[in-house]
């Protein structure tokens, strides 16, 4: 029985499962804890991998990295590491992003090149704030990478960057419709025109690692999840996780002007559009924080308040945001009266207000013709029996549950088999199908209202 090993280098830590490569039945999972912030020296990534993989990366005949989206890397001449990497939720690039879009032309510009308008998560705009901030660390910088990428070269002898379709159409200057890197664009953002990664195929093999296990080409964690779950037509996944995220796998490229779907492609050949916000998972906890409970507590505070928390609109916006494009706003608490605030309806509206934007995001994937079959809920407060109940309604579709797992990560081991086998397996996907519940609407109308209110422009 072949064992692939699954890697998830996500924003806060690193998980590794072990899984059999005939079932995908999950044998062992370990993890290791990431530095918080936004800016993060590549290095910590490797010591996370060392702890969670120890015992474990030299006896699986495969493995593959799956890792945090955008994040730029960049090195030298020597491949040693310019300067600590920004993270997707680094928002200081936003002034980058807006310029860059209009040098182009606009949107319409950026949608036709790479599929995708940057915001301030995207590589491309990370590059031109480091050519602007720190003119010379840009000097210094011969290569530049995403996080998967240098982690797998970390795994391989003489350290080569390769990446795949999936983690290089995020970096807004590589175009899933043509599969090729837009040069000019890297040269407008930095200036210069670095050395990339060279983009594998799918279900291609980056190498083999010093004890003999194949590595695959790895991809980013959106696309890694897809591949965990299985995600055929009609299926949408929203993953609650630090960040929040709606995709789906389709045949044709999306390229959505408006900014809000990223036109990504996915890691079996096919294409990915994705909604993505900066706020999910910590809204949750820093609402728990604030009142004094843990999320069992607050699970079960939401649980006894009423649909709508009278009227009581959390606009979750605490980390800035990306969808709608707010990188500098603030979460902001609306129609306080004193019948509603209370601990319940503030527990309330935090859940609420977090889906309210998710749910957003997955009527712009509808307003690009997806048809929706099912939503499937994923990441860490999926499992919360108020999100589960708020979900089943705000969505508007029916919901699944997976059976916990570590999505991203098992996904990775999916592609790993693939790499070893040449066959992309079929693992099962269990879970509980949640139907969609009555007075859904009123709660999205008032939501929406307020964040007309506050940021007019949305």
């Amino acid at each position: 029985m072949p064992l692939a090993a699954g890697i998830d280098s996500s924003t806060q830590s690193t998980k590794v499962v072990v899984c059999d490569t005939d079932s995908g039945e999950v044998l062992s999972t370990a993890r290791a804890p990431h530095p918080e912030g936004t800016e993060v020296d590549p290095a910590h990534w490797q010591t996370a991998l060392g702890a969670a993989g120890e015992g474990v990366l030299d006896r699986v005949a495969a493995l593959s990295v799956g890792a945090q989206q955008h994040g730029m890397v960049v090195l030298d001449e020597a491949g040693d590491v310019v300067r600590p990497a920004l993270l997707w939720n680094d928002t200081r690039s936003a002034r980058a992003a807006a310029d860059l879009v209009a040098e182009l032309g606009g949107p319409q510009a950026w949608a036709d090149a790479v599929g995708s308008v940057p915001v301030a998560s995207f590589t491309v705009t990370k590059l031109r704030w480091l050519a602007q901030a720190e003119p010379e660390s840009a000097r210094r910088v011969a290569q530049v990478c995403l996080p998967h990428d240098w982690l797998t070269s970390r795994l391989l002898p003489g350290r080569p960057l390769v990446t795949d379709r999936g983690d290089a159409s995020g970096t807004g200057y590589w175009s899933p419709a043509t599969g090729a890197y837009r040069e000019d664009l890297l040269e407008r953002a930095l200036g210069t025109v670095p050395g990339v990664p060279l983009v594998l195929d799918p279900g291609g093999t980056a190498g083999v690692t010093a004890s003999g296990a194949v590595v695959a080409a790895g991809t980013g964690d959106n696309m890694a999840a897809a591949l965990g779950l299985g995600m055929g037509p009609g299926d949408v996944c929203v993953s609650l996780g630090t960040s929040g995220t709606v995709f789906a796998v389709q045949d044709d490229p999306a390229a959505d002007p408006t900014g809000t779907v990223a036109g990504f492609a996915d890691a079996t050949g096919r294409f990915l559009p994705l909604v993505a916000t900066l706020n999910a998972a910590r809204v949750l906890t820093a609402t728990a924080g604030l009142l004094g409970t843990d999320l069992a507590g607050l699970d079960e505070l939401a649980r006894s308040a009423p649909a709508g928390a009278d009227g009581l609109v959390l606009l979750p916006y605490l980390d800035g945001e990306r969808t709608p494009n707010l990188p500098d706003a603030s979460g902001t608490l609306l129609g306080m009266r004193r019948t509603n605030l209370t601990p319940a309806h503030l527990a309330r509206a935090a859940v609420e207000g977090m889906l309210c934007g998710l749910a957003d995001g997955l009527d712009a994937l509808r307003a690009q013709g997806l048809h929706v079959r099912r939503v499937l809920l994923i990441g860490g407060a999926a499992q919360s029996a108020a999100v589960q109940e708020v979900a089943a309604g705000v969505l508007g579709a029916p919901v699944l549950v997976p059976t916990p797992g570590e999505w991203v990560a098992r996904g990775a081991a999916r592609q790993a088999t693939w790499a070893l086998t040449g066959r992309l397996p079929e693992w099962p996907v269990s879970g509980d199908l949640l139907e969609p519940r009555d007075g859904a609407a009123g709660v999205r109308q008032q939501y929406a209202a307020a964040r007309h209110l506050v940021h007019p422009s949305t």
